[in-house]
């Protein structure tokens, strides 16, 4: 992602943030805080893709597109030589941070943070790092004798006794234009940014993806929940559109009644849709369209609540109109490329292998979310 931000007050100076590409999406009425640059304290957020999706996302979210070059878009191609081009046409800047997708854990106060000591401690660059305690040994070849590189092996330090050190995690890279035209995205008046632990997460090979899924429902940016999420509604079957042989298959899991239950402690009503017969006809999709969203609505009124308190979680077409009008918007993996795009959030499991348990988890953390930005509105207050 790049972010371009406004001119630092007295200063005139010309602030952009940005990584390389940002995938993942936000519908335009997203149901928590955006990252938009007045909440950064910025003037324009900037993604950098050659991906017309990720474009299409960015534009959607309300970021600006820049549109790599074929020259800096390869498998070879470095960072600095996709913030030179784009420092090509923008001559107006004259800082930079780099915000790396692969670090998905990253929150706005981070950046405000970077930006705070830039603006006023006159770094010419500042990076992430997190602390590590990694006793390291020097790499040899076979029969050769290899020796420590951070320790004292007759001395060894308890880990609690043992300060660590700092190793660059990749989340971000502040830095001048001047020092980045330089060849240099580190260098001059240099300084580091130590961010905790649990924000340090790095996507770099296939098996970093479990655990960055955990840690971003743990520690990802949420920002604040306006509105109390009080109706679960979830599609139990797909629309079939192969005709009356078609199957349709149930996506409710037996793995999926304990976060249900919690969910029902804390006071949200679950409701599932029973099976509908949708073969092939459009028509009579959006009939059955019509029939879930006055369900839905009389719900609502029984509940005296509005589609501001309403979670759904879709599978087919006919989910949509309810989709469009609900808080939060869930689709299965496997749902209609119409209800994925619609969905704020995308369960990683198909209809019918624990969809319902993974959105319904995402519906408690929001629902944790709001009660903890309550919480901290009447202690302010």
């Amino acid at each position: 992602m790049q972010t371009e931000a406004g001119t630092s007050q007295g200063a005139g100076t010309q602030w952009i943030a940005g990584g390389q590409e940002a995938a993942g999406s936000q519908p335009d009425d997203e149901p928590l805080d955006s990252v938009t640059p007045q909440l950064l304290e910025l003037q324009r957020i900037w993604v950098s893709t050659d991906h017309e999706e990720i474009a299409r996302v960015a534009d959607k979210f309300g970021a600006q597109v820049h549109k790599r070059s074929p020259k800096v878009s390869k498998d070879s191609s470095s960072s600095l030589e996709t913030v030179l081009e784009f420092l090509e046409k923008h001559k107006e800047i004259d800082v930079v941070c780099q915000i790396q997708c692969t670090s998905p854990c990253l929150h706005p106060h981070h950046l405000k943070d970077v930006m705070k000591m830039m603006k006023e401690d006159g770094y010419d660059s500042v990076f992430s790092v997190v602390r590590r305690h990694h006793f390291r040994w020097q790499e040899v070849l076979k029969g050769q004798i290899t020796k420590p590189l951070n320790l004292d092996p007759a001395n060894r330090l308890r880990r609690q006794d043992w300060i660590g050190e700092l190793c660059e995690n990749g989340s971000l890279y502040f830095a001048t234009t001047e020092l980045i035209k330089s060849g240099r995205i580190q260098g001059g008046k240099l300084a580091y940014y130590e961010m905790e632990p649990q924000f340090s997460v790095d996507i770099d090979v296939d098996i970093d993806w479990p655990i960055a899924e955990q840690r971003v429902m743990s520690y990802g940016y949420i920002g604040k929940v306006p509105m109390k999420i009080e109706l679960l509604v979830c599609n139990l079957v797909p629309d079939v559109q192969g005709g009356s042989s078609s199957r349709q298959k149930s996506v409710l899991n037996m793995h999926d009644i304990p976060i249900l239950e919690t969910l029902t402690d804390r006071g949200v009503k679950v409701k599932f849709f029973p099976e509908i017969n949708t073969n092939a006809l459009h028509t009579k999709v959006k009939n059955d369209a019509q029939a879930k969203l006055k369900i839905v609505q009389d719900l609502g009124k029984e509940l005296n609540i509005t589609w501001k308190n309403v979670a759904y979680l879709g599978i087919a077409e006919s989910d949509l109109e309810c989709m469009r009008k609900a808080q939060v918007r869930g689709a299965s993996q496997d749902a209609a490329a119409a209800v994925r795009k619609e969905a704020h959030y995308i369960s990683k499991h198909d209809a019918g292998t624990r969809s319902v348990e993974e959105f319904a988890e995402y519906v408690l953390i929001l629902l944790n979310q709001f009660e903890k930005n309550s919480n901290q509105e009447k202690n302010t207050n």
